[in-house]
This record gives C-alpha cells, sequence and structure tokens, in this order.
C-alpha cells in the first residue's frame, strides 16, 4: 500500500512526525513521535530536530509497541472492523499525548521486514530494533522517565526489551515501568487461543503443526518467564470482553509476575468490565486510561 499516510502522521495526528531509525546494518524502522499535549502550539511547523531535543522536557515518554494486525496507516474515520485495525492506535496516540506523554510509537510488526520498515521479521530482531530505540530515546531525554508498553504481540516484544535491559545493560537505566496491554504469557498460548484457529484446534497435529511450528521458526516470545525476573514496576491491563485472548491470560501472567516480585506493590492488575465494551483493541478509548497508568506507576502528573 501506498506509504504517503505513514509519512504523514500529521494527516491523522497533531503534534506528531515520522522519523526512520538505523537499529542494526540493513535494518531501518519507521516511528512516530507525538510530543505531549501541552507543547501543541509551540510543535507546528517544528522540524525532527526540535523533536528530539523536545524529549529532554521531562515529560514521562512512552514507546510503544502495538499488536500484529494492520498497520499505522489506517484512516481514523473508517468503522467497519477490517478498515479500522489501527483505529485504536491513533486513539491511544491522541488520548496519551493529551496527558502530556511523548509517544515513540513503533510497530510491533512492522519492525524489521513490514510497514514501512526494511530487514526480515524475527524475535530476535524485533527487540534489537526497541533496544535501538530505547537507547536513541535515552541519549536525548535526560532524566525523563520512560514506559515500554505494549499491546498484544507487543506485549512479549515489550518484556524481553526489559529483561535485557535489567540483565545485559550496566547503562542506560532499567525502564521506568512496563504496561502490557492485553498480554499473554508466551506466544503458544496465545496461538492456541486465537480464534480464527478454533477450527483448526478439532484437528489431530494442531499442535504440531501450527503451535510447534512458532518454536521452529525461534518465536517463544516468553513473558510468563520474562516477568519473573523483573524488577521495575509492571502493569497489566485486560479488558473481560477480550473475544480474541481471555483476560484469564492477563491475570495469569500477573500471578506469575506477583509471585516472583519481591515488592508486591509493583505488579498491578486493572480489568476493564465487560459492560464498558472495550474488547481486545479499545481500551485506548477509555478516557481514565491517562489517570489509571499515572496513579499506578506513581507518574507526575502536569
Amino acid at each position: 500500500p501506498s506509504l504517503l499516510p505513514l509519512r504523514q502522521p500529521e494527516l491523522l495526528l497533531n503534534n506528531t512526525i515520522s522519523l526512520y531509525l538505523a537499529t542494526e546494518p540493513g535494518v531501518t524502522v519507521g516511528i512516530w513521535h507525538t510530543v505531549p499535549g501541552s507543547r501543541g502550539a509551540e510543535a507546528q511547523g517544528k522540524d525532527q530536530r526540535w523533536y528530539e531535543e523536545a524529549l529532554a522536557d521531562a515529560h514521562p515518554i512512552i514507546i510503544y509497541l502495538h499488536g500484529n494486525g494492520g498497520t499505522r496507516r489506517v484512516p481514523e474515520s473508517a468503522r467497519r472492523p477490517l478498515l479500522g485495525a489501527a483505529r485504536h492506535r491513533v486513539q491511544f496516540l491522541k488520548l496519551m499525548g493529551a496527558a502530556d506523554f511523548h509517544i515513540l510509537a513503533l510497530r510491533a510488526v512492522s519492525l524489521a521486514g513490514y510497514g514501512d520498515s526494511s530487514g526480515y521479521p524475527t524475535e530476535n530482531g524485533f527487540t534489537t530494533d526497541v533496544l535501538a530505540l530505547y537507547d536513541w530515546a535515552k541519549a536525548r531525554s535526560g532524566n525523563s522517565s520512560i514506559l515500554l508498553w505494549g499491546h498484544y504481540l507487543g506485549t512479549g516484544i515489550a518484556t524481553n526489551v526489559a529483561r535485557k535491559l535489567q540483565e545485559e545493560r550496566d547503562l542506560p537505566p532499567l525502564p521506568r515501568a512496563v504496561v502490557l496491554e492485553s498480554p499473554y504469557t508466551n506466544i503458544r498460548e496465545a496461538a492456541a487461543h486465537v480464534p480464527i484457529t478454533m477450527i483448526y484446534r478439532l484437528f489431530p497435529g494442531f499442535g504440531y503443526l501450527i503451535l510447534d511450528s512458532l518454536a521452529l521458526g525461534n518465536m517463544f516470545f516468553r513473558s510468563d518467564e520474562n516477568v519473573k525476573v523483573l524488577a521495575c514496576p509492571l502493569l497489566i491491563l485486560h479488558a473481560e470482553d477480550d473475544d480474541v485472548l481471555p483476560a484469564s491470560e492477563g491475570r495469569k501472567l500477573f500471578e506469575m509476575a506477583q509471585s516472583a516480585y519481591k515488592d508486591k506493590t509493583k505488579v498491578k492488575f486493572i480489568t476493564f468490565p465487560e459492560k464498558l465494551g472495550l474488547g481486545h483493541d479499545y481500551i485506548s478509548f477509555n478516557p481514565e486510561l491517562p489517570a489509571l497508568v499515572k496513579d499506578n506507576l506513581n507518574l507526575p502528573w502536569s
């Protein structure tokens, strides 16, 4: 599809530019940077250098890793489910930007090899891409808080990155927190719950042909193992009416983390009741989300 909307986020969002980051030799990923709404008027007409310098303004920064459906390019006005696959992502940037977060949105499956990004998609590659973005943001943001926020597939990448930052880096500091929206325990469990696989579960060989093939392709996304060793605050969000991945998966991950964390107060689990109709994708349409995040992670209010 045309990459014009990817390169012109201002068609959908205010205070946002598109930029490209070389994460490893031969790989470039596309990113949208939304600055806090309080700086919206100042951002008009500014170039990438101004946006990069703005990261040091003390507002918290979200590195946003969304899921595997759709792209960043679908118009907000789309209403049909398939056409509106990215509508909730545009809403996320609007809502959290208005709450005075910086957002660096980098699509979890349009990292290497998808969307406006080059390279070939692998779990290690995804993790490398996000580590490079984290380092890039940290080098420009001073002491500003950086949060890793994953949705669905992006949750496994977020926990991979947080664990690597904790175990393999002397510098930079750990992420301020990790937020997991509609998470799974590991990619095998996620695949076993995805509605599209329902009919195939009835046939012999489903585990070997479908689930085991993920491991053969070195795709694991072991959030269940990662959360057992994390030390930073962890916030898990799940809607009770999630029809793609049941809230029981999020609760299971929460219980694993809470049993492993020495400081139990650092692990929080928030569910959104079915009556809100938020499902798998639309937690970002809850206007209370910024307050829930800031209050549960003890982030400063502007």
